[in-house]
């Protein structure tokens, strides 16, 4: 497998490449928008073909790359069922699996963070999202977001997964670029050294966040699957 970890530095968004080698297809996993023209440089370098741009949720942080590269190659969107943007060419729900060639992401739903987060496990690794960081996680209080929801999505979908699987998360802020679900039952801030649900939904609700920076933005443009919206009058 190809495999790339593109990092975006305003919003500290990872964006994920996967390819395969032998038909050059690919699939990117959380493409920002204002990354466009490196997607496209590493396309054509890499000679590889876009099939897929694929969200783990609706994003508060960033503009989503899906509509752009889908009218720059023709690649198509993929969103959870449940995310809100009825824009996607693909809708996903648990259980799915979105196949080029030798790529298989199998979907996770993991909502808390969202209504519509989803993992995506490929062989062995798994792509988190916001619904797990390193030593961390996404916040609650926004988006439909639900503490008691996400405890039990991310133990359930994502640290459920065998010790050593590889986790890539959407963003790290520390400079941190893979963990392992070992890693994270272990030294998680908010999830792992054994916390139950009722601390970490007592952790989450002292957190005292400011309010995100592109929220106004970022959410109704990706709801639209990056198109950003104009308002009215």
């Amino acid at each position: 497998m190809i495999f790339r970890q593109l990092f975006e530095p305003v919003s500290s968004t990872y964006t994920y490449l996967l390819a395969d080698p032998s038909t050059r297809r690919a699939v990117l996993i959380d493409p920002v928008v204002e990354q466009v023209e490196t997607y496209l440089r590493l396309l054509s370098e890499l000679q590889l073909t876009l099939v897929y741009t694929i969200e783990t949720h609706v994003h508060a942080d960033h503009v989503t790359a899906g509509s752009a590269l889908r009218e720059r190659l023709g690649s198509r969107t993929v969103v959870h069922q449940d995310g809100g943007a009825a824009c996607a060419d693909v809708p996903v729900k648990h259980g799915d699996h979105i196949r080029v060639d030798a790529i298989d992401l199998e979907v996770r739903e993991t909502p808390g963070h969202t209504n519509g987060c989803v993992a995506y496990v490929a062989e062995d690794r798994v792509f988190t999202g916001d619904a797990l960081l390193i030593g961390g996680c996404g916040r609650t209080d926004f988006q439909q977001g639900d503490a008691g929801t996400l405890y039990d999505s991310v133990h359930g979908q994502i640290l459920s997964l065998p010790p050593d699987t590889l986790i890539y998360p959407a963003h790290d802020y520390k400079g941190r670029t893979v963990s392992t679900v070992k890693e994270e039952l272990a030294t998680n801030a908010r999830l792992g050294g054994g916390k139950s649900r009722d601390e970490f939904i007592a952790i989450m609700a002292n957190l005292h966040l400011a309010y995100p920076k592109q929220i106004d933005r970022a959410v109704p443009a990706n709801q639209h699957c990056g198109r950003e919206v104009r308002p009215q009058g």
